[in-house]
């Protein structure tokens, strides 16, 4: 891996951890990173009406804060949707766009998650943007060609200096919340394939720095394998990081 690439493990929390859970949760994490640090970016991303006191929660420990999503629109009458900007003042550095439980649950195409990657950039927020595939499509060989239709709509057309702050997330959906994982082969490839599909719209200098994070059921048992692999720049993890334990122990893997 490039040393210019960063690594990154980010927490997706969903929907869970009531604010004292997750103020709880994070001064666990906090006192486990202060005994043992990492050069990683680690990231955590709790529900909206936390971000305020995460960021509070974080100050000065390099712990970063995400949101889990973002509207589209700059403002206006869109009630219980937040903007970017909402999220910015604030103070999250990040946002999640583009996940499969926003793609199944809420029907977000690639063409909306571009327009909301074009306002979490103008907005300074860096992206981590989701994509992959179901059970159902990769069985039926079509995985490559959905994940490449997923990134090419969402990013192509973007300049660099947007590309620059958008981190890619590969989540097997059939691996999501089910038990299963992809195996650190299976993950590689995929990987490899993403960057490839980077190259071939931006450049190999634009897809050689951007992280690739693996999104499916990474956990303290195989964390290391997978994050072995040539081409996985870290995770997004979900179940594992409501334990500040589990959480701690892949950012050490």
């Amino acid at each position: 891996m490039p040393e210019q690439r960063e690594r990154i493990i980010a927490a997706n929390w969903k929907m869970n951890k009531t604010l004292h859970e997750g103020l709880a949760l994070l001064v666990e994490l906090n006192i486990l990173l202060s005994n043992k640090p990492t050069q990683h970016t680690v990231v955590v991303a709790p529900p909206y009406i936390h971000l305020q006191s995460a960021v509070h929660a974080v100050a000065d420990t390099g712990i970063k804060v995400a949101a889990q999503n973002c509207h589209q629109a700059p403002d206006g009458a869109y009630t219980g949707e937040i903007s970017a900007d909402m999220l910015q003042s604030v103070g999250a550095e990040y946002v999640i766009l583009g996940h499969s439980e926003r793609r199944q649950y809420f029907g977000e195409t690639d063409e909306l998650v571009a327009e909301k990657i074009k306002t979490a950039t103008d907005n300074n927020l860096k992206v981590i943007y989701c994509c992959g595939e179901s059970l159902e499509q990769r069985e039926a060989g079509s995985h490559f060609e959905l994940v490449k239709q997923q990134i090419t709509t969402a990013v192509e057309g973007f300049q660099p200096n947007i590309i620059k702050d958008v981190v890619i997330a590969y989540e097997p959906v059939w691996a999501i919340g089910t038990g299963l994982t992809a195996s650190p082969e299976q993950a590689q490839e995929m990987h490899a394939f993403i960057r490839e599909t980077m190259a071939g719209i931006f450049g190999s200098e634009i897809a050689d720095s951007t992280p690739i994070l693996y999104g499916g059921s990474m956990k303290p048992a195989n964390a290391a394998a997978l994050l072995s692999q040539p081409d996985v720049d870290g995770g997004l993890i979900g179940g594992a990081s409501l334990v500040a334990q589990d959480f701690f122990d892949i950012i050490h893997s």
